[in-house]
């Protein structure tokens, strides 16, 4: 199919359609948005919940809560988003495969929904049990919007603008992460009479994408691809792409569907036994763990002490942290300008480098802070700039490189495994990282500068640039590397790839 002189003037402009940046919002505000407004709303109500959870417990058995017992089911409450998180990953790519991608994320509301409905009952009814139950469905819903967000961005858009439109994964986390932290003010929702709606206010997120996601087309490529329902498909692709710019993705499609049509969507067992996405499968669980690893929450844990030691009065950290979300925002949406300009590569091996730099000097500042006043604020300056360096790199880019390492039918197993990697290992990482922070005090960012530095090593080794390539083609990039004969056939159609004209 030859593509129309007008075609190709629309791709050198590399901007998306209005429809398009609709979709992603529709899609972003209430999926990954939820994550990070849920991780970040739970942190200013902390001690008006657990004076709840005390009374709670004295109004039941005329006696108050032990300590050790208050910290343990406080922990227990933060603890179940981690566990509900943890099985929406493994159940997104099942739910993905059987109801399409919209079709899961549409469906992932109800359990926000109830979860919501469920925390904001708990202090009326005198149950803090319900906040263990509220905290777990929308754990839940991240951990499948997590998976099935990006695949979705990943496959609505054209390959010219699919790492800019794929950011929108991380922007919306960001932009969670920022409003939870103003509206778990004091002055807003973070007061003692305010917990319990605060804690339901993440229902209106998920009524907006209810209202919003539904006017919008399934996935182009889950519809030719998987259904087989090819009108669809190019009537979704002539809306995200306008009528003068679809026939380029549609002879991707195409071609790619030429090639994958004849496997079936391969479950997390399969893929991990399946010598023809072995690399990008290692490629993409190391740079999950890498970046749950990489010292952000060692940032976060030491952004209130190096506040106070700045001279920041206690009252006013909750305004100043603000500043933290802010700066992990605005990386995020420099990423999101950057990425289709610099490359994958540039931005998460510079982002790492960044980071093992800084690591260095919050090393040596830390050490120093009570012989020199100033160096609080050099410190300070180091945190800032290592939240850019993370926000620019690894926190932008992992989510954009996990969906295009892999073609149709492995897409949804490769995201349930990496999301699952990615969770165990921020559950990890809670449990370790106090016990290396008080082991070793300023002296743990020499672990993650050095983890840092390995992260780098690999991913210069193992990751090529994906910038402007379609799919087929990154995975014919990885071919030699999975088969070191290069002649050699592969049972799931790998030779099939290498005689696929590329896009």
């Amino acid at each position: 199919m030859e593509i129309p002189e007008s075609d190709v003037h629309f791709q050198k402009s590399k901007f998306p359609s209005i429809t398009l940046l609709l979709a992603v919002f529709s899609a972003g505000i209430g999926g990954t948005f939820q994550y990070g407004y849920n991780v970040s709303i739970i942190n200013a109500p902390t001690m008006h919940i657990q004076k709840f959870i005390n009374e709670t417990w004295n109004i039941r058995y005329s006696d108050n809560l032990d300590r050790g017992l208050l910290r343990f089911l406080w922990s227990a409450i933060v603890s179940m988003f981690t566990l509900g998180g943890f099985l929406g990953a493994w159940l997104g790519g099942h739910l993905a495969i059987r109801f399409g991608r919209k079709g899961t994320l549409l469906l992932t509301n109800i359990p926000v929904l109830i979860g919501s409905i469920l925390m904001a009952t708990s202090k009326p009814a005198g149950m803090f049990e319900l906040l263990f139950i509220g905290r777990f469905l929308v754990g839940l819903h991240s951990g499948v919007s997590l998976c099935v967000q990006p695949m979705y961005l990943g496959e609505i858009a054209p390959k010219a603008v699919r790492g800019a439109i794929c950011m929108g994964t991380s922007v919306f986390i960001t932009v969670g992460i920022l409003t939870g932290q103003i509206i778990g003010q004091r002055e807003l929702l973070g007061g003692e009479g305010q917990w319990s709606i605060l804690l339901c206010s993440s229902c209106i997120p998920a009524v907006l994408q209810l209202l919003l996601l539904p006017w919008f087309p399934e996935s182009p490529r889950y519809l030719y691809i998987d259904k087989g329902e090819e009108m669809k498909a190019t009537l979704a692709l002539k809306k995200f792409h306008n009528t003068n710019s679809y026939l380029s993705e549609l002879v991707g499609l195409e071609k790619e569907c030429a090639v994958v049509r004849v496997q079936q969507s391969k479950r997390p067992c399969e893929l991990l036994s399946d010598r023809s996405t072995r690399w990008q499968l290692i490629t993409t669980v190391l740079m999950n763990m890498a970046q749950q690893f990489s010292g952000i929450n060692a940032i976060y844990f030491y952004a209130t002490y190096i506040f106070i030691q700045a001279g920041i009065t206690e009252a006013y950290i909750p305004y100043v942290t603000m500043g933290t979300g802010a700066c992990e925002c605005l990386a995020a949406l420099c990423c999101s300008l950057l990425i289709e300009r610099l490359g994958r590569r540039v931005l998460i091996l510079g982002g790492y480098s960044l980071m093992a730099l800084w690591c260095a000097a919050m090393t040596v500042t830390l050490t120093y802070q009570v012989s020199y006043f100033w160096m609080s604020y050099l410190t300070m300056t180091c945190l800032f700039a290592f939240i850019l360096s993370f926000g620019l790199g690894p926190g932008g880019v992992t989510n954009t490189v996990t969906g295009e390492l892999f073609t149709q039918s492995t897409r949804p197993a490769a995201y349930m495994i990496s999301n699952c990697v990615n969770w165990i290992s921020f559950f990890l990482i809670s449990i370790v990282f106090p016990i290396i922070v008080e082991g070793l005090q300023q002296f743990c960012f020499l672990i993650f500068l050095a983890e840092c530095l390995l992260g780098t090593l690999f991913i210069y080794i193992t990751l090529p640039e994906t910038k402007n390539k379609s799919f087929l083609d990154i995975e014919m990039e990885f071919r030699a590397r999975n088969f070191k004969n290069k002649d050699t056939e592969s049972p799931n159609g790998a030779m099939m790839l290498s005689r696929s004209p590329k896009v």
